[in-house]
């Protein structure tokens, strides 16, 4: 049985316009997503800004009301759980937030900020370990980028969860700090046992951390495959160019560019059938007419495209 379970996935936002704040249409931020996370396993979803990422996390742990769907967790519907009982719940799947400054209450000292959680769900509190009694009694801006990060994660684990899910957690923080928390994170899965689902749009952070990638463009998953499939052998044309643009610390090893026209489309208006199809290098009639589904090509790997693997023109 997964640890999470996530079943035909939707959420629409109105759009509302004038003074009178009139809706006028809908956004759809997640568009029938389907997604398992495995006990132990670290999970990344990646995509541009605006693909959904955020919105399908915060759907999974029900700080969003889908539109549609369903959410197991260790087989059980969160959607069917009352205020009381998804407030139990709670305790075993925490986030982690991309910016530490503005997540820490700022009128707080980190002393309180690490109990809250416990007092929140009733927890008997427990003497904060490296933590010296000075820090305790300071504010979160009196710290670094790294150093509020590392209170958010505490923070987070302070309930003891199965599931952390860490959303942009290094992309608000110095280069020279990034890898410190992301070893952090890795360290702190292997001791305890935490399930990770990592939001990131950095590939190289997602290549070092995660067992598995979900890609995401537009609300829809696109590709989902293994860690090493994915970077070696991508099948969706998205993918093959997100992945052109990773810089590669050796020059010799460095491929040519995959260069996208257009824009992301907007959700409120998304493109008929594929909706990668406008900025798709490979794209044919076909593509503009229907929504290809996520389907399997080869052991767990699985590509939302009528033409997967097919080679990309490149630019230098």
């Amino acid at each position: 049985m997964p640890l999470v379970e996530a079943r035909g996935i939707v959420k629409e936002f109105p759009v509302r316009r004038g003074l009178l704040q009139r809706s006028t249409g809908t956004l759809k931020a997640v568009d029938g997503v389907d997604l398992r996370i495995e006990e132990g396993e670290c999970l990344a979803i990646v995509g541009e800004s605006g693909s959904g990422k955020t919105t399908l996390a915060r759907c999974l742990v029900r700080l969003v009301e889908p539109s549609a769907g369903e959410v197991r967790f260790r087989g059980e519907s969160l959607y069917d759980l009352d205020a009381a009982t998804l407030r139990r719940r709670r305790r075993d799947f925490q986030i982690v937030f991309q910016d530490p400054s503005g997540s820490l209450n700022p009128r707080m000292r980190v002393g309180p900020i690490l109990a809250e959680p416990l007092q929140a769900h009733g927890l008997a509190p427990r003497p904060a370990r490296g933590l010296p009694a000075a820090a305790a009694d300071r504010y979160p801006h009196e710290f670094s980028g790294g150093q509020r990060q590392r209170i958010g994660i505490a923070r987070a684990l302070a309930t003891e969860p199965a599931l952390l899910i860490a959303d942009e957690p290094v992309s608000a923080l110095d280069v020279s700090v990034q890898a410190q928390i992301i070893n952090l994170l890795m360290d702190l899965r292997e001791r305890l046992g935490l399930t990770l689902l990592v939001i990131a749009h950095d590939l190289g952070v997602v290549r070092r951390v995660a067992d598995r990638v979900a890609v995401m463009y537009l609300g829809r998953l696109v590709e989902l495959a293994a860690n090493r499939q994915l970077f070696s052998r991508p099948q969706h044309p998205y993918t093959a160019s997100l992945l052109s643009a990773v810089p590669s610390r050796d020059p010799g090893a460095r491929g040519r560019r995959i260069v996208l026209g257009g824009e992301l489309p907007s959700p409120s208006d998304p493109p008929a059938g594929c909706a990668f199809h406008p900025r798709c290098p490979i794209a044919r009639p076909r593509c503009g007419d229907e929504v290809p589904a996520l389907e399997e090509i080869d052991d767990g790997h699985r590509a939302a495209c009528f033409y997967p693997g097919e080679p990309l023109t490149t630019e230098a």
